[in-house]
């Protein structure tokens, strides 16, 4: 049995940030477990030679090893967007009650990303006024547009800088626990067990950041212990697949736009997320089903653009288990796609006439995502979530002509997990004493801004108790 100051479950942003925090103010008897890899045994070799040009060519052929799991969280290999706006990622602003603390914590993580060497040419800060002209085309389609500054990364800088944190943790003597899996926490007097495959891991103080896929784990971990919950939204839709000179006009201004919409038919909210300028769509990989997202390279470039469309369900009494609905979903569309992701003609989804590898062929648009199976995924979605996203890509077509093209390509499922969402106090601590929470798993952030910032909030109220 080992016992330590702190012990951290999730070695993604939240969990990486918090013990970044904690090494800072001289706590050195931390562990971070994650049932994950080394970020250095994630991906290909070539990773670890720091060459965004060997990165690009070594990835474009093959998959990463273990995209949802592992030191960097399931967003290392994503666009690597991080953004730099209290409203998006989650509202830090109404977590935080305070729009300046949340524009502080801001700009504190945005002086850890830039001590560890991500560089000036991420940073994405949008012209005032021709934002203006897009929200007033946003405006007209009934849609809202959000222009955050954001840094950029790239898969390769995402994972530079994470090889970086992770380094500089170990110097500091923060124990990386990979293939480690916490399955259980049991309170002990004044201090914490966590029983793990490697044995059992004692804590004084506990942060849970268990990221997205955990959230099922951490929704029965908060049943056991009695931690106070409230019930949590789940966001489920599409990846649509455009022709990169669709979106150009706009992602040229604001890379990674934000558009929110509620829909006429059902006055649902439906919005964009983690949009990839000639980008890639990737398969996401989870125990019983499969799904989709997106992510981009520096130097790497499609001919498309590919964005998430996901239209958030919130569950009431009798039924408030989102996670649960949410996976059911999944293995529907899994079980209809052979175990892989299903794709569509745009012009097929809406006609509700399931898709052939001829008619695919057909399109103008190539599929970046070729290990698919074609189908409907109207038969795959709920009737009312397809509907809801039909309507926000003819409404899209407002602002972008040529977005809701019949030859467009769309994916399914994306679903993106929230949990429960967890109980806090302003710095993250839960009901049960000495335990905290942060990140995306629990509830409290949709991103990796936010993530990383309940994760230092979590680390500071631990250091007010230790």
């Amino acid at each position: 049995m080992k016992f330590f100051d702190v012990a951290i479950v999730g070695a993604g942003p939240a969990g990486l940030f918090a013990a970044y925090e904690l090494a800072e103010h001289g706590i050195r008897d931390i562990a971070i477990v994650d049932a994950g890899k080394d970020v250095r045994y994630r991906v290909c070799p070539l990773i670890s030679a720091h060459s965004s040009r060997e990165l690009g060519v070594a990835c474009a052929g093959c998959r990463p090893c273990g995209v949802l799991y592992g030191v960097g969280g399931a967003g290392l290999f994503s666009s690597g967007a991080i953004n730099l706006h209290p409203q998006v990622g989650g509202d830090l602003a109404v977590l935080l009650k305070s729009y300046s603390r949340a524009e502080e914590m801001i700009k504190y993580l945005d002086s850890i990303l830039r001590k560890f060497g991500v560089s000036d040419e991420t940073l994405k800060l949008p012209n005032p006024e021709l934002v203006k002209e897009w929200e007033r085309r946003a405006a007209k389609a009934g849609a809202k547009l959000i222009a955050p500054s954001q840094r950029r990364l790239g898969t390769e800088e995402s994972i530079e800088f994470t090889i970086k944190l992770a380094d500089y943790l170990a110097i500091n003597g923060v124990k990386i626990l990979t293939e480690t899996v916490a399955s259980d926490i049991e309170p002990a007097g004044d201090r914490f067990k966590l029983p793990t495959n490697r044995g059992i891991i004692e804590a004084a103080r506990v942060i849970l950041a268990p990221g997205r896929s955990g959230a099922a784990w951490f929704s029965e971990i908060s049943k056991k212990l009695g931690i106070q919950t409230a019930p949590g939204p789940l966001d489920i839709g599409v990846r649509l697949e455009v022709p990169d000179y669709v979106m150009e006009p706009l992602v040229s201004v604001i890379e990674d736009p934000k558009i929110i919409m509620y829909t006429k038919t059902y006055d649902d909210k439906v919005r964009t997320f983690c949009v990839n300028p000639r980008g890639f769509v990737v398969a996401e990989r989870y125990n019983g089903y499969v799904a989709v997202n997106g992510m981009s390279y520096r130097e790497l470039k499609s001919r498309n653009t590919n964005l998430a469309l996901l239209v958030t369900v919130q569950l009431t009494d009798p039924l408030e288990d989102t996670i649960e609905y949410g996976r059911q979903i999944a293995m529907t569309a899994t079980k209809l796609g052979g175990g892989k992701p299903l794709i569509q003609r745009l012009g097929d989804l809406v006609s509700g006439r399931r898709s052939t590898w001829s008619r695919i062929d057909r399109s103008s648009v190539e599929p970046t995502l070729k290990d698919v199976t074609p189908g409907d995924i109207g038969m795959a979605l709920p009737y009312r979530v397809v509907t809801d996203v039909v309507e926000a890509v003819e409404r899209l077509d407002d602002m972008l002509p040529g977005i809701a093209s019949p030859q467009n390509l769309v994916y399914a499922p994306e679903i993106k997990f929230y949990s429960v969402r967890a109980v806090v106090d302003d710095w993250m601590q839960t009901n049960v004493k000495g335990l905290f929470v942060a990140g995306d798993g629990v509830g409290l952030s949709r991103g990796i801004n936010g993530a990383a910032i309940t994760g230092v909030l979590a680390a500071r109220g631990v250091l007010k108790t230790l």
